[in-house]
C-alpha cells in the first residue's frame, strides 16, 4: 500500500492527465483510494463520481445513491506523475507522487483490480467493465 516514505523505483510511470483519463473510464474497478492519511474502501452499493474544480483541482467522490460517503481532493500542482506498482494479488496501486528538489512522496494512490496498459489506446469515456 501507499506510504508517506521516500520512493525507490516505478514499475510504469505515466502523466497525471493520461492516468486521469484513463481512471475515469474504469471506476468500477476501484477497490479503494486515499492518502497518506485516509482511505475510502468501495463496496457493491457505492458508486464512484469525477469532477474538476477548476482547471488545477480534481476531485474523486465515493457515493452510495446521492449520499457522499468519502471525498478525495487531488490538487494538480501536488502531482508530478503517477506510478504504477505491484499490489497484493489481484491488486494494481497506482501512487500519484509529489516531488520536491529533494524527496518524492506518495500524495495520493488509487488501488484497481487491474493494471494499466501503457500500449493501449485510451478508450472513449464511458464506462469499463471488467
Amino acid at each position: 500500500m501507499a506510504s508517506n516514505t521516500t520512493i525507490e523505483q516505478a514499475a510504469v510511470t505515466l502523466s497525471f492527465e493520461a492516468f486521469w483519463n484513463w481512471l475515469q473510464t474504469h471506476p468500477n474497478c476501484i477497490l479503494r483510494a486515499g492518502t497518506p492519511e485516509t482511505v475510502v474502501y468501495d463496496d457493491d452499493d457505492l458508486h464512484w463520481h469525477f469532477a474538476a474544480e477548476g482547471s488545477d483541482t480534481r476531485v474523486v467522490e465515493l457515493l452510495r445513491g446521492k449520499k457522499l460517503i468519502g471525498e478525495i481532493v487531488v490538487g494538480l500542482a501536488d502531482v508530478a506523475y503517477v506510478q504504477q506498482v505491484d499490489g497484493e494479488e489481484d491488486e494494481h496501486v497506482f501512487e500519484l507522487v509529489s516531488e520536491t528538489e529533494t524527496d518524492r512522496v506518495v500524495a495520493y494512490y488509487f488501488v484497481l483490480s487491474h493494471g494499466y496498459d501503457g500500449g493501449q489506446e485510451l478508450p472513449t469515456p464511458g464506462r469499463a467493465v471488467h
